[in-house]
């Protein structure tokens, strides 16, 4: 395993014990920098010469400080984290780690309140070193969709809850959203899924639909009929059936069941009444 050609503040190096202290081990870049392992994070194991990863941030000193736990969310990337204390300054976040994460007040969107829990983003002071957290993800959301396309699987950190449905970040680079007409699984805010993308806008945003939702019109007509070839060719669904009924039955969305319904009454393969839905003989 090769060792990182310097310390970086943020991220996990994967570093080598360069020396052993009182206090902990010290471990060694390519550049011949050192940054201490407490001994509270050293494995017992530990020798000299042997590779180890470690996350990097700075202390209370503001001193390069290596563990190996790992935060919430490391530099670049985004957590729904809960305020633990309120200063002048700003607000500390629990990450995960013994030192909480600052968000200044100029990184504040609103008064945050202790005990609540806000989305943001981790990021690194270049002047001082430091990795603060920032509410004010916009800015480093891209819009560039060079290489992006329908039906490519992503990754989506849910954000937040609207009228339509909710906001996503997808692969930490771009903004997305989920419809709640494509929705039938509980989401939370801040958890990840997976998903694909179903259309690329114009305006550099993405719709996206949920693992669970991907599914043609061919497999959605196919499906039925083979739900009702094995319950004696009736079943008790229409186009106004519970959304969440289709789903748990059907294993699609109402927006792809209702489309699956209309292409087989074209085709002649079903009959459609007000309670029911059958094969046609």
């Amino acid at each position: 395993m090769s060792i990182d050609e310097t310390l970086k503040v943020g991220v996990v190096n994967t570093l080598r014990v360069a020396r052993d202290t009182d206090f902990g081990l010290y471990l060694e870049a390519k550049d011949a920098k050192e940054v201490l392992l407490p001994n509270a994070y050293a494995y017992d194991t530990l020798q000299i010469d042997d590779i180890i990863d470690v996350f990097l941030y700075t202390d209370s000193e503001d001193r390069i400080v290596a563990t190996t736990l790992r935060p919430k969310a490391m530099l670049g990337e985004y957590g729904y984290f809960k305020v633990v204390d309120y200063k002048s300054y700003g607000a500390f976040i629990d990450w995960g780690l013994p030192k909480d994460l600052l968000v200044p007040l100029g990184d504040q969107k609103e008064y945050f309140n202790i005990g609540k829990w806000y989305i943001l983003r981790v990021c690194l002071d270049e002047q001082t070193g430091r990795l603060y957290g920032t509410q004010k993800i916009g800015k480093w959301l891209s819009t560039d969709m060079t290489g992006i396309y329908p039906a490519q699987a992503v990754k989506m950190f849910i954000i937040a809850k609207t009228p339509l449905g909710y906001k996503v970040i997808v692969d930490g680079k771009f903004e997305g959203m989920l419809f709640d007409s494509e929705i039938f699984e509980p989401l939370n805010i801040g958890e990840t899924k997976d998903g694909t993308i179903k259309n690329v806008r114009k305006d550099g945003k993405l719709d996206c639909l949920l693992a669970s939702t991907k599914i043609t019109t061919e497999d959605s007509s196919q499906k039925v009929l083979d739900e009702l070839s094995i319950n004696n060719g009736v079943m008790p669904f229409t186009y106004k059936s519970d959304a969440k009924e289709i789903y748990e039955t059907f294993g699609m969305s109402k927006k792809s069941f209702k489309k699956a319904l209309t292409e087989l009454i074209d085709d002649d393969k079903i009959i459609l009444t007000e309670k029911e839905i059958a094969l046609k003989l």
